[in-house]
């Protein structure tokens, strides 16, 4: 079964929102679709700045204190930005996509305490954007005793498969 894919994005340079969106059965990707890009503000990057320091406390992943709810805010928001502006701008509909792959903003990460933490809100995304949410990549991974990248060996498969035709 073919499934329309959005993909979404925010890496450790606090540059902005990644959007890609693919068509794919799970295991081959059929096509790319377009892409896009949503830049964080000053005032997110600053507040995000301020959640990778308060972050190095945390000793539970689902815990929020002081600014990182906040600043989980920000980053759900800047995504559902990041979603409408796409599909806008690509004239796309929610009904469109079938499901959207949200990473969150890393602001932990220590595989070797079996700990990492990335914000953002997906069920309030899913609310906002009417798509449902995929989440949470990271942290089975990282339980089961990897790195925390639970992707690059599926990528890195397809990448080799896709070379072979």
């Amino acid at each position: 079964m073919m499934l329309t894919a959005l993909g979404l994005m925010s890496g450790t340079s606090l540059d902005g929102v990644d959007v890609a969106l693919i068509e794919t059965d799970g295991r081959q990707i059929r096509a790319f679709g377009p892409t896009g890009y949503r830049p964080y503000t000053e005032s997110e990057r600053s507040l995000l700045r301020q959640a990778l320091t308060e972050a190095v406390h945390l000793s539970r992943r689902d815990a929020r204190p002081g600014i990182l709810r906040q600043a989980e805010q920000a980053v759900t928001t800047a995504h559902a930005e990041a979603v409408a502006a796409f599909t806008a701008q690509h004239r796309i509909s929610a009904q469109d996509i079938d499901i959207v792959g949200f990473h969150g903003q890393t602001v932990l990460h220590r595989p070797e305490r079996k700990l990492t933490v990335q914000i953002g809100d997906a069920l309030a995304l899913a609310k906002v954007i009417h798509i449902p949410v995929m989440h949470d990549f990271r942290a089975a991974d990282v339980e089961a005793g990897g790195q925390g990248a639970p992707f690059v060996p599926v990528y890195h498969r397809a990448l080799a498969q896709s070379l072979n035709r």
